[in-house]
């Protein structure tokens, strides 16, 4: 479902991603997890163009872009093959949830509104925000707005869902119920990939685990095999912090 080759991300003089080479299935769920500027967020905006790679190849589905030369017509159909669920939701704030979702399908694909807010109706639903369709993002709490984010991204029926670090904004309490519809997601064989910080979420839920550091894949394998028994030297010391109590002197 998704090839990347020899992709590379500069800004300025600072070389965020490195020649990263990446396949991923149809149906796939996998789980990029790394030390912050290790280029995960990057290499996720990159799949659809929020950030121009300076070098690769990217083919998402059918369609294939060349980074160094491509039309406007080529990023739009890369673009479409996709769907961003954002950190911090991304939400319009002068909409309704129900709103939130049939704009980009009747602004940016045409479609009628009658079927537009049937479809739109039918994802609240989906992600358990149904009673909540005529509410404004102000009135719902982090994971409620996550969800309806959620609910917009697969209104345009993407190939692929990119998460990048879908629950580090909220509150504790309000994380369970956004990984819940994700896992859920992953159960119907939803093509995802993933930036997270939520170890055990990666570890039960995602079929392979890319470890990135200083901008290139330091390790991948199954998911549970990277978590419990990670190879590489800087995958076995990212983990042990995450895991090591911190001990103050007051």
């Amino acid at each position: 479902m998704i090839c990347v080759s020899h992709l590379s991300k500069r800004f300025a003089h600072n070389e965020v991603l490195k020649e990263i080479n990446l396949n991923i299935g149809q149906g796939e769920v996998v789980a990029i997890i790394g030390p912050s500027g290790s280029g995960k967020s990057t290499l996720l905006r990159c799949l659809n163009l929020l950030e121009k790679p300076n070098t690769g190849i990217i083919r998402i589905g059918n369609v294939t872009l060349d980074s160094e030369h491509y039309s406007s017509k080529e990023e739009s159909n890369l673009r479409r093959q996709s769907a961003m669920v954002f950190q911090h939701y991304n939400l319009f704030k002068n909409k309704t949830a129900l709103e939130n979702i049939t704009y980009p399908l009747i602004a940016g694909q045409k479609m009628d509104k009658t079927e537009a807010k049937q479809r739109g109706l039918s994802l609240l639903e989906r992600v358990g925000m149904l009673p909540y369709a005529k509410q404004y993002p102000v009135t719902l709490s982090g994971g409620q707005q996550q969800r309806v984010a959620i609910a917009r991204a697969l209104a345009v029926r993407p190939k692929v869902l990119l998460f990048d670090e879908p629950t580090s904004a909220l509150d504790p309490e309000r994380v369970h119920e956004v990984l819940q519809v994700m896992l859920q997601l992953a159960k119907e064989k939803i093509t995802m990939v993933i930036v997270t910080h939520e170890m055990e979420f990666a570890k039960y839920v995602a079929d392979r685990i890319i470890f990135m550091a200083n901008g290139v894949i330091v390790e991948e394998g199954i998911a549970k095999s990277v978590i419990n028994n990670p190879q590489h030297e800087l995958t076995q010391r990212f983990l042990r912090q995450l895991t090591d109590e911190f001990d103050f002197e007051i």
